[in-house]
């Protein structure tokens, strides 16, 4: 049986991971019953605690990580815990892995190869290819997801990346972007919240050459960022204008959008999710 994703889903970093697993339980519940298809946990470690409690909590959602560093979570560690979780909720994890980035990692050196390697350790712990996905940006790592795995979680990235990605990956991989938002129409809250995430990102070398590979220019990338980066980079208005820029990933040749929903403030988002579940998820 497959891994099934659905046509929408949500990515949630670590920091707005609650602490209270009733709370846990209670915000996965209600994200299925609204309808999306899968949630992708940023910087899942390797016990793989925070995808089985979204699991215990659901019936038909997958838990998606996005993802396990190849460099910090040891891959026999990884595949014992995806074993466990696995068994428990079959074909409902997605194993996401990715190499992460050299400015948070002291022994970062030739990220491919070690992600080559990374997946050649799962393989021989009897992961299967088609229950993990690779964290991918340019054309060889996308190449790579391709063959190597279910497909390719790009993120940080732009409909055109989009359509880059898939003229590489051709028909039949997993193409699930993720997509950052704010539910709002106030431009200077948008700037206010989404301006220091995006100015984060180009402290970053594989984004900033990512988005140069886009046709932006020295003065997008400068500084905190352009506008015009920034409205790239992050979908903001009502549900429908969100769902707009969703679509556009969508005709581009994503199968899967996973959206991040920006708020400034710690916690899951939990009501721009049911604000945006009616525009973004099919029945």
């Amino acid at each position: 049986m497959a891994i099934e994703v659905g046509r929408a889903g949500v990515w949630i970093g670590a920091r707005s991971w609650p602490g209270d697993t009733a709370e846990v339980a209670e915000a996965f519940t209600e994200l299925e019953a609204l309808g999306y298809g899968a949630a992708w946990l940023g910087g899942a470690e390797a016990d793989l605690v925070r995808p089985e409690q979204v699991l215990a909590a659901t019936t038909r959602l997958t838990a998606a990580t996005g993802i396990v560093n190849v460099w910090t979570e040891p891959a026999d560690e990884v595949a014992a815990a995806f074993q466990r979780v696995d068994g428990a909720y079959p074909d409902r994890l997605l194993l996401g892995i990715g190499a992460g980035h050299a400015k948070f990692v002291e022994q970062y050196h030739r990220p491919y190869s070690k992600v080559v390697e990374y997946l050649d350790q799962l393989d021989a712990a009897g992961v299967p290819a088609r229950k993990r996905a690779v964290a991918a940006l340019g054309p060889r790592t996308i190449r790579l997801a391709g063959e190597r795995s279910l497909g390719a979680h790009p993120y940080l990235v732009t409909p055109r990346h989009t359509r880059l990605a898939r003229d590489v990956l051709g028909d039949g991989p997993l193409l699930a972007p993720e997509q950052k938002v704010v539910l709002s129409a106030d431009e200077d809250e948008v700037l206010r919240i989404a301006g220091p995430v995006v100015a984060f990102y180009l402290g970053l070398p594989n984004y900033v050459n990512s988005l140069r590979r886009l046709g932006f220019t020295d003065d997008d990338l400068s500084g905190s960022g352009s506008r015009r980066l920034v409205d790239a980079l992050v979908a903001w208005g009502d549900p429908e204008t969100i769902a707009a820029r969703v679509a556009e990933h969508h005709v581009a040749g994503a199968d899967h959008v996973c959206v991040q929903v920006l708020t400034g403030r710690p916690g899951l988002p939990r009501a721009e999710w049911r604000a945006l579940a009616p525009a973004l998820v099919s029945d």
